[in-house]
Formats: structure tokens, sequence, C-alpha cells
């Protein structure tokens, strides 16, 4: 099927089923229909199924806002081979027979790449046919409308919710793999690195401090997920998502506490979810966009993902916000983020693509400030005033074996003590879950009998000065709980 697409620019969008999904490819020129012409065909997501017969107008500021006709649709036939397998190899020979064009063209990948775009060439093969009249080229092939009377027909009051104004059969949402409802997508990570890049391509956001959050919008609910897939529970944030104007999406941000500075600020974070305090304001800081009204854009580069994404909440509530560019260059971003006493510094690739749960180093951070989590696999008893522990435990995985990186006994009140103290309880094992902790050079004899051990299930996060040339933790601090990340995942973050 062929869809005339009347965007940002006007262009005739191109798709096959393939292996159960709309394989398609946008194409400026339109159709070619003299022998050995060659049109420009940019290959674009996969579409599912049931897009096939939609038309109708997709509101401006939505992503591929404009009218969308159904110019053509039929059947196909791929010369000699199977289609899935021309497909990989890079090029179609194609029988078409729709309701507008016959004939033979030829689908062919292209050598030349652009950053997030695969081009590939529709060429005329065959005999050339005669080109398609101009008043069957503005006449739908299902509903015989012109684009102004599709336009017409379609535009209609955008509700509060975001729904699209379409007139057919428009899927409200697709996932990544063409299923009609947005899915969880594993959060592309981050690697981590001494020093900022100084070669142009890159931006520059802040570093938050704070949980990162995949959030799903379908209609009018909204659904938080932490990166290994846990459900998250701000109802306040779930709100001011759904109020954002799309019928679906798939977001990528991070839930921060704001001090009175309105710096992110994990232990305010930690202390709002125990109930500790609830003046700390939460806002939702969205940095990247996945999926939108059922087109998924993970293969578009991340300047025109965050384009959409700004255009997108540009008029949203005051606690959704924009994650934007940092202006200067990389030392004068470094410097003043380290004033601030921001965490650091995360650089992205401009035409970068996302990446689900991968470390590709497209995404890359600095840090101005020691912080990272650990896995805890024990404590130490009180001593003098202290009440039910004293430090806890923690290390972190390497080689698939628990390293110890230290005691943390700081940061701790009365009331966390008690409730740490009472989980500490429910995980407690006999056998020692680190490695390298039983030698005189890291505990003593009597250090080791003042430990008690539990199963390394709980990770935390902890602030600290630097590491000791033994590879312990200097003037660490306990901030909190994290149930956001598996324990295995934890590693020593600066090598």
């Amino acid at each position: 099927m062929i869809q005339k697409h009347a965007a940002s620019h006007l262009h005739y969008d191109f798709r096959l089923e393939i292996n159960g999904a709309l394989k398609s490819w946008a194409i400026p020129k339109g159709i070619p229909f003299a022998q050995g012409e060659k049109h420009l065909a940019v290959h674009v997501e996969d579409h599912p199924l049931d897009y096939a017969r939609f038309e109708g107008t997709i509101p401006k500021g939505s992503y591929g806002g404009g009218t969308v006709m159904v110019w053509d649709i039929g059947e196909y036939a791929v010369s000699g081979s199977d289609p899935l397998a021309a497909y990989r190899s890079g090029k179609l020979h194609l029988l078409l027979h729709g309701k507008k064009i016959h004939g033979e063209w030829t689908l062919v990948r292209s050598g030349y790449r652009q950053p997030g775009k695969e081009n590939w060439l529709l060429i005329k093969t065959g005999d050339s046919v005669r080109p398609v009249s101009s008043r069957k080229d503005d006449e739908s092939a299902v509903s015989g409308k012109t684009m102004q009377q599709i336009s017409e027909k379609s535009e209609v009051p955008t509700k509060a919710e975001g729904t699209v104004a379409a007139v057919g059969s428009r899927p409200k949402e697709r996932s990544r793999r063409g299923s009609q409802h947005p899915e969880f997508v594993p959060p592309m990570k981050v690697k981590l690195v001494k020093t900022l890049p100084k070669e142009p391509g890159w931006i520059f956001e802040m570093k938050f401090d704070g949980y990162r959050a995949i959030l799903i919008k379908d209609g009018g609910n909204v659904t938080l997920y932490s990166r290994n897939q846990k459900k998250l529970s701000f109802p306040e944030l779930a709100k001011t998502v759904a109020s954002v104007p799309c019928q679906s999406g798939v977001f990528d941000g991070e839930i921060v506490a704001l001090d009175e500075r309105g710096h992110p600020s994990f232990q305010l974070l930690q202390a709002r979810e125990r109930g500790e305090s609830s003046k700390a304001p939460i806002c939702l800081y969205l940095f990247d966009l996945l999926h939108l009204d059922g087109v998924d854009l993970q293969n578009r580069p991340l300047s025109e993902r965050k384009n959409l994404l700004a255009a997108l909440i540009s008029k949203s509530d005051p606690a959704l916000r924009y994650s934007g560019e940092l202006p200067g260059t990389p030392d004068e971003i470094l410097s003043q983020i380290k004033a601030l006493g921001i965490e650091g510094v995360v650089a992205k690739r401009k035409d970068s693509r996302y990446e689900p749960g991968q470390r590709s180093g497209k995404w890359i951070k600095v840090k101005c400030i020691n912080e990272q989590e650990f896995v805890i696999g024990g404590y130490t008893l009180p001593k003098g005033s202290r009440s039910h522990f004293g430090s806890v435990l923690v290390g972190y995985y390497e080689g698939g074996k628990l390293r110890f990186a230290g005691k943390v006994g700081a940061g701790f009140n009365e009331r966390m003590l008690a409730a740490y103290m009472r989980d500490f309880k429910t995980l407690r094992s006999d056998a020692c879950p680190f490695v390298d902790i039983h030698t005189p050079a890291v505990l003593s004899a009597a250090e080791l009998r003042n430990c008690r051990w539990v199963k390394p299930e709980r990770v935390c996060q902890v602030g600290f000065t630097e590491w000791t040339r033994d590879g312990k933790l200097r003037q660490p601090v306990f901030l909190g709980i994290r149930t956001d990340k598996l324990p295995s995942a934890v590693i020593r973050e600066d090598r």
C-alpha cells in the first residue's frame, strides 16, 4: 500500500507487508513511472498491519502531523525470492498489482547512509507505465475522497487527553513488535568516562540524582516503570503525563525530589518515599521519546526525538519538565555543574538511535560527585548509643563475584536503623557473600566477629569522597535503598 502524506513536506509512504508488519519507505518524489527512473526511498520504522487503511489528519504538533490518504493498495510478489530474504539482502524485485499502478519496480538498498537513516532507491524496472493522472493522484484508493475532503472530514477538536482526530482505522498505538499497545522498553544505558568529548556532534544534559523511569501512556492510562521494569507509584506524576497531548507514548526520564535550591536530591526522594518528608516537591524530567501515537521513534536521531518531545510537553504541568541541552563549551558546562553541586553531566551523540538496554558509548557521563549503587552483604553490631546496627557492609560485582567495598555507617537516622534492621532479619544468612573479606588486610578477626551476613538482595546508594588505593570507599555516606536496579548489575563504575 502507498499513502500520500501531507506532513511538513508532501511525500508518499511506500509499505510492504513482510513478516507480520509493514516495512516502510518514505519517497519524497513519489512513484517513478519511466523505465530506469530512480527515486530516493528513505527506510523508516515498521508500521502495524492495521495502519494499511488509515486515512485522516494527525494533529499538528504530533509526530507526522498532517493529512494522510491511502493513495493505492493491492497485492505484490517478489520475483524469484521470499520477501523477507529479499528484504534482508537489500534488493526486492517487485511485481505490483494495485488499484492505480501495475508492473515491475525494484527496491535497492543504497550504499549511502545518513545518520539515523538508511537510504534505498525505488527504480522503475520492466516497461515504462503511464503516470497516474492528476485527478487519480488526488483520489483515495479506498474512500474516493480528495486530500481536502479527508482533511475537512477528520479535522475535529482534539480532546484534552490527546486523542488523535482521524477517519478510518488508524491503530491507537503500537510497540516495537507491532503490538497495538505501547510496551516497556529497557532504558538505554550511559557509560562512565573521565572527560567530556570536545568534538562536534554531541549535546550535553544535566545528570539527575533520582529514579530513572520509563513512562507509558496508553489513552488515559499512565504506568511508570523503573529501569528493571518494576512499577513505580507516583500518582501525581502519572496525572501530569496523562495530560500530554497524545493518544499514546513511551517516554524516558528521571523522577527527582528538589531541595530548597531547586537541585535534585536523592536523599529527599528517599525521605519522601519513607513518609518522613512531604515538603520536597517531586518532578519528572523527560529527556527522550521512544514511541508516539503508534510510531516507533527508536531509530530516529536523538535530535529529532528531542525536538518532538520538547514540542509535545511545552505547555504541560510545571511538575513535568523537559531536559534540554546545556549551553556552553564542555569545559564551561562542567565547571558550572561542579559549582552548583550537581551530580554530573551526560553527553549524547546527536545522531544516536535509542539502543534498549545497551551501553554502547553513544551516551556517556562524567560525574562531579562520587556516588553509585552498592550491594548490601551484611552489617556490623551496634556500639555505644547506636541501636540496631552500626554499619552496612557493601560491595560490587566483578567477574560474577561480590567484592567488598567498605563499611557505611553515616547517613542513618533512628527510624531508618529500625526499618532496615527488620528487613535484614528476613535476609539473615550464615554464609558471607563477599569473596575477599576474610583477610587481615581487609578486616581483622575481631572485626569479622562483629559482622553479620545477609543475602545480597538489597541495593543501596552511597556517596563518598574517593576510592582508596586498596579499593575501599573513603568517607562513605548512606543515601538510601534502591529498588530500581538488580544486585547482579552493580559494578564499580570508575573502571
